[in-house]
């Protein structure tokens, strides 16, 4: 796509949404009751569905109509929109993304996909703009330490994405087209019957996306990405027991920048893949039993050199739940995990594994005015023995429209295989990454549609894991996260908004400077009219300075502004559009080197239309 062209498509883009919402307002009357306000429920916190508003932490939920309205929009992009989530991308589309969840390290943050966990197995972070968001329902963001129902890596919190469950016979394709030749097609098609029900979906991505670094070379060559992926569904739900089985595959090639500041680009092959199986029985009415057997491949091949990295990850889990009296509930369970990773870098290889046995007991009691959760977990991982963990919380209703909730736990990060197997400054007597969390907090509804929240939070992170000098990695780090979030949001039938500001001070203790590429507040904004049948809205996401590995740059801070628009014109069709960064803010991503930054991928300008049997 010609710069020429950009400008006059995305004048298009605008028109369509203004349009299409002006139809939208005409014909509301006749199309569509009042939407009702529905608590959202969430599954991550405690391993089965729950109200929001009842759980003892600090939860959000990116939610069915955000994850829909746009399918070119990646998992970055949507993670950013929470305001206690700073993503650094090195770049646009495609590109390298660490997540740093109130202000902790990438590999602290567990990203689960219905249970099936996918952090790399020799990196310990998930290769985030790879994963695809087809058949997405919403994404869970669990705040604060939840290593004893998940094990490690959850020092930060857990992101589960919750996959769609058909719920009744359709068939669909949706197309969007958008700026710097983007676009993205999916077909798929459900099948409902008794409580049995099949689902099958296929998916393509292409895009010329846009340059990597603020380096101004002859080179105008872009990032290119592109990726297929293929998913199916097939499984029973009944009263007394169910079983799925759940596969999906997702494969492309990413340019990078190769860090030879003329210009040049890498390819790289990526493919990852899932396989699920689960199960229910209630073996009375009081007695719940699930299981759970999934593997998740994670593969990167250089196109350049010889270089892979191949990571495996197997779980076997088997957990129950006993209701034992009408408010109080146990839920015991174990987990096997065995990590693999073959891996060839700069000429060196490895080829190892570990394996690791958890057995946790979770108490959850639920009253009319008090809910509370206590747990501990007791890990036996094959290099580092037995580690135990613990977690109490709590949330009281105190006046009908007010309650409070605390939350004292702590967390655990194993040691990832390339730190203990890395053979330039790996170290196989490594221990584990520790952590106490300490949170309180207060909601309260405030009538008239309005309600706000306020939590703080106070983390400690001891025997970080870090090299000196570039010698070879040891425990002898630690860190602090001293910070709180803010939020504000009201709802009146199809009309909403929300305000949400966070603040971290994520201090290394050694030196008393902040760590990097952590921005101590961050600001998300959102506001709009949604229904069953149209939507127009409007987001805002800001982020200030931070620190990065060269003391003499800092990352600047920076403010965009998205809008989606969407409208059901019958049963049948759905139109829609939507700006990313409609300002085209070329902001600074992260500090490369030589003065170089990374930088975000600008404005992304799309439109698309949904074709439903």
């Amino acid at each position: 796509m010609s710069i020429k062209s950009q400008p006059t498509r995305l004048v298009g883009a605008i028109a369509l949404a203004m349009g299409l919402s002006s139809t939208a307002f005409a014909n509301e009357q006749a199309t569509q009751d009042q939407a009702v306000l529905i608590s959202p429920v969430v599954v991550t916190a405690s391993r089965s569905e729950e109200k929001i508003e009842d759980v003892p932490a600090r939860i959000s939920i990116i939610d069915p109509k955000i994850v829909d309205q746009s399918p070119i929009a990646s998992l970055p992009a949507l993670l950013k929109t929470d305001a206690a989530i700073n993503m650094v991308q090195s770049g646009g589309m495609g590109q390298l993304a660490d997540i740093y969840l109130r202000g902790m390290e990438s590999d602290h943050t567990l990203i689960l996909r219905d249970g099936v966990r996918l952090n790399n197995a020799s990196s310990g972070t998930a290769n985030l703009a790879f994963i695809d968001t087809t058949d997405i329902k919403q994404i869970e963001i669990l705040k604060g330490p939840a290593s004893v129902l998940y094990g490690t890596d959850a020092i930060a919190g857990v992101v589960q994405l919750v996959s769609k469950t058909p719920d009744k016979n359709t068939a669909f394709i949706t197309g969007e087209i958008g700026e710097n030749d983007t676009y993205k097609s999916i077909v798929g098609a459900d099948l409902v019957q008794d409580g049995f029900y099949a689902q099958i979906r296929g998916q393509r991505l292409e895009s010329d996306a846009t340059q990597v670094t603020n380096q101004r070379t002859n080179k105008k060559d872009t990032a290119a990405f592109d990726q297929k992926g293929f998913s199916s569904k097939l499984g029973v739900e009944k009263e007394n027991y169910a079983a799925s089985i759940d596969y999906s595959t997702n494969k492309g090639t990413s340019l990078y920048d190769a860090y030879t500041f003329n210009g040049d680009l890498l390819k790289q092959d990526f493919e990852n893949e899932i396989i699920n199986l689960r199960g229910r029985v209630n073996l009375s009415d009081q007695v719940e039993l699930n299981a759970r057997l999934s593997q998740f491949k994670d593969e990167v091949d250089q196109k350049n050199s010889s270089d892979y990295v191949h990571s495996k990850t197997q779980e076997a889990e088997l957990y129950g739940k006993w209701d034992v009296y009408a408010q109080h509930s146990l839920l015991a369970g174990v987990t096997y995990r065995k990590l693999e990773g073959d891996i060839l870098s700069y000429g060196t290889p490895y080829d190892r594994d570990v394996t690791s046995t958890g057995y946790y007991l979770q108490h959850q009691y639920n009253g009319t005015k008090l809910n509370t959760q206590a747990g501990i977990r007791v890990e036996d991982n094959q290099k580092y023995g037995t580690h135990t963990v613990g977690q109490i919380a709590a949330r009281y209703l105190v006046l009908p429209s007010t309650s409070i909730y605390t939350n004292i736990g702590t967390a655990f990060k194993s040691p990832t295989l390339n730190e203990l197997y890395n053979s330039w400054n790996g170290n196989p007597d490594l221990d584990p990454e520790e952590s106490t969390s300490y949170e309180i907090g207060i909601d309260q509804k405030l009538g008239y549609g309005f309600k706000t929240g306020i939590s703080a939070y106070y983390t400690e992170v001891k025997d970080l894991i870090a090299s000196v000098n570039y010698q070879k990695l040891t425990n002898i780090n630690k860190a602090t996260y001293t910070g709180g979030e803010l939020y504000l949001a009201w709802q009146q039938d199809d009309l909403f908004a929300k305000a949400t500001y966070s603040y971290v001070k994520p201090e290394n203790k050694e030196t008393h400077e902040d760590l990097n590429r952590r921005p101590r507040q961050g600001l998300s904004l959102s506001a709009g009219l949604q229904n069953a049948v149209y939507g127009l809205s409007a987001s805002l996401v800001a982020k200030s300075k931070s620190n990065d590995w060269d003391a003499r740059y800092r990352n600047p801070g920076y403010a965009t502004v998205d809008l989606n628009a969407y409208w059901n014109i019958n049963p049948n069709i759905k139109v829609f559009t939507n700006i990313e960064n409609i300002g085209d803010v070329n902001y600074k991503t992260a500090y490369q080197d030589k003065g170089y930054y990374y930088i975000n991928g600008g404005r992304l300008a799309s439109v698309g239309v949904t074709l439903k049997y």
